[in-house]
């Protein structure tokens, strides 16, 4: 049996980067795997990729459990034969500085953002290495290549995943698996306006995030998406180790 379609895994698939990823490689026809933990948000997605004649599965979970990643790895070999690309983009934000997280802020931070990418990773790896490579992307944060005030948790988080995706690059280059993270900036999203300490407004927050922009806007999922398409592509495949900003020049100052 063979099979030619590449096949996908989004985690964080049911909203804002996740789901502009997950549209993007439907436009693909791969078959996709759409990971998350909302039931009903993740039906719209997988609906909507259905219609696109993609052959596509709905696993609901929490990322944070290791077997849940293993369990998510072994069906998509065993339903589509493969994993060809992993999208670690499931993650939370928790905002404040050092003194203001909480040991429950700290660790649910790192759970999200560090342990699931570390879990599904090292899970695709072990399959990938038996079907002769693949790609792994990671969606980080430009905080987790920068400083950011009132972010601790979420800048150490970023910043681990940056790390690991250099380490685990440097791992598996002869495996012909390439392992690469996005960076991006604010970004168009349900995140970008939660959970602020500071009452504000969405658009006052907005306009905070334009002026510190050098492009002088904020980022589409669509565009992040784009770039996460590229790196998991036949033409990026001499590219791994490498954590890309997408901030408008945010991190170019």
């Amino acid at each position: 049996m063979t099979h030619s379609k590449k096949v996908i895994i989004v985690t964080g698939a049911t909203s804002g980067i996740g789901e502009a990823v997950v549209q993007a490689f439907a436009a693909t026809e791969a078959s996709l795997v759409l990971v998350g933990r909302d039931r009903e948000r993740g039906q719209r997605v997988l609906e909507s990729v259905q219609k696109l004649n993609c052959p596509a599965e709905l696993m609901l979970g929490d990322v944070t459990d290791s077997a849940f990643a293993d369990q998510v790895i072994n069906s998509s070999v065993k339903r589509f034969g493969k994993v060809d690309v992993l999208v670690n983009s499931a993650g939370i934000i928790r905002r404040g500085s050092a003194v203001e997280t909480t040991d429950d802020d700290w660790g649910q931070t790192f759970d999200a953002n560090v342990n699931g990418v570390f879990y599904f990773s090292r899970a695709a790896v072990k399959s990938m290495r038996r079907t002769g490579g693949g790609s792994i992307v990671n969606i980080a944060s430009s905080v987790g290549l920068v400083g950011c005030s009132g972010l601790a948790a979420y800048c150490a988080s970023k910043g681990a995943v940056v790390l690991l995706t250099r380490a685990m690059a440097l791992d598996h280059a002869k495996e012909h698996i390439s392992i690469n993270a996005v960076c991006p900036g604010a970004v168009d999203t349900p995140m970008l306006v939660s959970a602020h300490r500071q009452p504000a407004t969405a658009d006052e927050i907005f306009q905070r995030n334009i002026d510190s922009i050098p492009q002088g806007r904020v980022a589409t999922p669509k565009e992040i998406a784009t770039l996460t398409l590229f790196l998991a592509s036949e033409g990026a495949r001499h590219i791994t180790g490498v954590a890309v900003p997408i901030d408008g020049g945010f991190t170019a100052g």
